[in-house]
């Protein structure tokens, strides 16, 4: 039996079980048979959360930290946050245990193929505000931004995603919209709702979520 390494912090139903379903599938993809990837979770109230999203503060600061300690006291070397946005909260805090996270690998990727501007496709405060684009920019990394009408609606692929409202006619817009901008520049999505409707042909997106499990997989014998 393989020993869970990892701790996830179980939050929106809906990117959590996206999370845990390409966790299982990409884990069964390299020990095949009937395996499941382990792992332990903490499941939280993200009533609790959300309200205080996506801005950060001293409330949000206590109510993560709450769940951060009680994944902390398990026997886990690895914590797993499946909310970008979250990261920001993240960064203010006192973790002991390694955090897969999402910007740092994505710097990485992005280094390994020498790429110097990306566009960012996230939700509307992640596009607008300064948290990924300062530490991209910090990392010699240059952000570029869809057009505001674009950044408008790749937002109302986020709510509906999220609502699980999503129609066919609405993935097939954004995917356009993605090939419109991967033309010219690789795009990363900064948002697990983006990434549960990413188009698979297209190898210049760089998806934040992909990378945080892939990683969680490398680490898991």
């Amino acid at each position: 039996m393989s020993k869970a390494t990892v701790g996830l912090l179980g939050l929106g139903s809906h990117s959590t079980l996206y999370y845990i379903k390409e966790l299982n599938r990409l884990y069964n993809q390299k020990k095949g048979g009937y395996s499941t990837f382990p792992f332990v979770m903490i499941n939280a109230d993200f009533d609790t959360i959300n309200p205080l999203l996506p801005n950060t503060s001293e409330a949000l600061d206590v109510v993560l930290k709450a769940y951060i300690d009680e994944l902390e006291k398990l026997a886990i070397t690895t914590i797993l946050i499946p909310n970008i946005t979250l990261h920001e909260t993240i960064d203010r805090l006192a973790i002991q245990k390694k955090i897969l996270h999402p910007l740092t690998l994505a710097v990485e990727k992005i280094q390994q193929n020498h790429w110097s501007t990306i566009v960012l496709f996230g939700s509307l405060h992640s596009m607008e505000s300064n948290y990924i684009r300062s530490y991209f920019n910090a990392k010699g990394i240059e952000i570029q931004l869809p057009s505001k009408e674009d950044r408008l609606f790749i937002d109302e692929v986020r709510k509906l995603t999220y609502a699980e409202t999503e129609t066919p006619d609405l993935i097939a817009s954004y995917h356009s919209i993605l090939n419109k901008y991967t033309k010219n520049f690789p795009v990363i999505l900064a948002c697990t709702e983006l990434s549960i409707l990413k188009p698979t042909d297209n190898n210049r997106i760089i998806d934040m979520a992909q990378l945080q499990i892939e990683q969680a997989i490398s680490q898991t014998e």
